[in-house]
């Protein structure tokens, strides 16, 4: 807790608060802000801090807290989006996070005359539609190809009503697997019927868009149209295919979701049942960072996030954990608007939705059991690795470099941090290295660590810790400069090489004299294996990235004077960026179309050492 003094003055501060709506930022003595909370009244909220017995989370971040700002709205509405933006902006470490929020893919329907179905990492107010998110990519593609088999929609890369009549008609249309919007005898109306039908589906609602298709079939039928009425039936059967092996387990039309939350002092695990037509049709599990406070506070904050750009909100919401009494009505409110119905949020207390609760909970403690076996693997896994390295504390941010290079010309450092058990994306940097006569690995490497480790106790989110262990991708003499900046900026962490055989697979670690052979430790193998494949994939990523952008614009368009048409002249004229840059400045003049101080600009940017003065040659 604050000091006496400190948790006095914190107290009269709080007591001086308006009895009004407004959002909170506690905040440590750096000036950093620990955790952003709204209330509808501020001065009872911001007050019950620091007063009273709290669990052992709200504990630990009141510990810390050194003073508080706050911010006054008009409403609870405009104090939860406000709440909203300022936790995105600055992501405090005490707000709730999802350990993979940005692994949960959606379907996507684009706001488009003839839109197609697309999966997405993520969702944008765009004016998009957006269902899911899904357990995983397998599981969205999958839904997304369903639904386009059923409703017989495009999966090409045209784009209508643009590319109408420009080509042939591909050979979906002749298997009867596409409308062919592509021949222009598709309406937009019509298109956008069937799109209509496809978002009914990936709702869940399912009985409606049959019954369409019933009517649908036996109208063609009547007017002797058999092939239009085959495809109805053909999207009848696979439409109740696909819900045949839901569970039935409310009222039919009953529409639903079911969160429940589980926490103790490993994660928060939180369910969500999606019941769609009384039937249990999917479910996605929200893991929680330790660090949260899975409080009703911090809950209203995530459902208001999970909910805030969606259209097709089910009319009820049970949730397993209770809200503040004012909380159920704000949210009902804020998601009625968006979805243009009564959506009504409740936490039962008896009966079969109380039922449906303790279902969810179920689900959120069963995921919440096969982390912690996880993290006890991987615990067993960095103990071994402490052993086999020596290391005097169990390493808990490794940081892991690689080098990847196209010629001279791309040459990009990753860093990747494997924190808590995986990989940390959110902390991962990729360093771009000058360009250099050529290769060397080496001097990139010497480099990247000296940037990266220069930024230690700066204050910055992720470059400012200093990590427990670094991994380099390379044999001895890698380590051997990395151990050299290290001394040079007399910081000690302890630094080793990961060797690869000829097959590229990791074979052992080394410390610059000795290699540690991993191969007859699984875990170990398995996690120093994972690390290695993924700086190698993310400076690779980075590289080609960089190679494509010089594809359509050449680095020589940086000098002043030079544009795409000099930049042309001049690498035809000398084959290259290598010859130009050992050019003296009187053959670069000689190209036809530059002048001389074109060919001074050139010859400067390759040889700023020569700005101002002649050139010796």
């Amino acid at each position: 807790m604050p000091s006496p003094t400190d948790l006095e003055r914190l107290r009269k501060k709080a007591a001086a608060l308006p009895l009004r709506p407004g959002v909170y930022l506690m905040k440590n003595r750096a000036g950093l802000i620990l955790y952003i909370g709204k209330s509808r009244c501020l001065r009872n909220r911001v007050t019950s801090y620091f007063t009273g017995e709290h669990n052992l989370k709200t504990t630990r971040m009141v510990e810390n807290v050194a003073d508080f700002d706050t911010i006054l709205c008009d409403s609870e509405i405009e104090a939860l989006a406000l709440e909203n933006t300022l936790i995105k902006q600055h992501t405090p470490r005490y707000n709730i996070k999802l350990k993979d929020a940005k692994s949960y893919p959606y379907i996507k329907v684009p706001d488009e005359p003839y839109p197609h179905l697309l999966v997405s990492r993520e969702r944008k107010a765009d004016r998009a539609r957006y269902f899911g998110p899904y357990a995983g990519t397998s599981a969205a593609y999958a839904a997304a190809d369903a639904v386009n088999r059923i409703f017989r929609l495009p999966v090409c890369r045209r784009v209508f009503p643009r590319d109408i009549g420009r080509e042939r008609p591909c050979l979906y249309r002749q298997m009867g697997r596409c409308l062919a919007p592509c021949t222009g005898k598709v309406s937009e109306e019509e298109y956008r019927r069937t799109v209509e039908d496809a978002c009914d589906v990936l709702e869940g609602n399912v009985r409606k868009t049959v019954a369409r298709l019933e009517e649908e079939m036996r109208d063609y039928a009547q007017r002797e149209l058999y092939e239009e009425a085959a495809h109805c039936r053909d999207g009848i059967r696979a439409l109740l295919h696909l819900t045949e092996h839901q569970k039935a387990i409310s009222d039919a039309g009953v529409e639903q979701d079911v969160l429940a939350l589980f926490s103790d002092e490993v994660c928060g695990v939180l369910a969500r049942l999606v019941i769609r037509d009384g039937k249990l049709c999917g479910k996605n599990e929200f893991l929680f960072s330790a660090a949260g406070l899975p409080e009703s506070e911090s809950l209203v904050a995530f459902l208001y996030d999970f909910y805030r750009d969606r259209t097709q909100i089910p009319r009820q919401i049970l949730l397993d954990f209770p809200l503040e009494d004012g909380e159920y009505e704000t949210l009902s409110q804020v998601f009625s608007e968006r979805a243009g119905r009564r959506i009504q949020l409740r936490t039962p207390q008896r009966g079969p939705n109380k039922k449906l609760c303790e279902m969810a909970r179920a689900n959120a403690e069963e995921r919440a059991a096969r982390y912690r076996e996880e993290c006890v693997r991987e615990d067993k896994a960095l103990i071994t690795l402490c052993h086999l390295l020596g290391l005097e504390v169990l390493p808990d941010r490794i940081e892991a470099y690689d080098i990847s290079n196209l010629g001279s010309e791309h040459i990009h450092a990753s860093m990747v941090v494997y924190e808590g058990g995986g990989m940390k994306k959110a902390d991962y940097r990729s360093f771009r290295i000058e360009d250099r006569a050529a290769p060397d690995d080496y001097a990139s490497m010497r480099e990247v660590l000296t940037r990266r480790l220069s930024h230690i106790g700066d204050g910055s989110p992720s470059l400012g810790t200093a990590p427990d262990l670094i991994l380099l991708d390379g044999g001895a003499t890698h380590v051997r400069a990395g151990l050299a900046v290290l001394r040079e900026l007399n910081i000690h962490i302890p630094l080793f090489g990961m060797v690869k055989d000829e097959f590229h697979k990791t074979r052992a670690l080394t410390d610059g004299e000795n290699e540690i052979r991993i191969a007859g430790e699984p875990r170990v193998y398995a996690m120093i294996y994972k690390i290695q494949e993924e700086a190698h994939r993310f400076a690779v990523r980075h590289t080609m990235d960089a190679k494509r952008r010089t594809l359509r614009r050449s680095k020589l368009e940086d000098i002043p004077g030079i544009g795409p048409v000099k930049a042309r002249k001049l690498l035809a004229a000398f084959s290259g960026i290598q010859r130009l840059r050992d050019a003296r400045e009187d053959d670069i003049a000689a190209v036809r179309g530059l002048t001389a101080a074109d060919a001074a600009s050139v010859y400067r940017y390759f040889h700023p050492e020569t700005s101002g003065k002649e050139d010796p040659s």
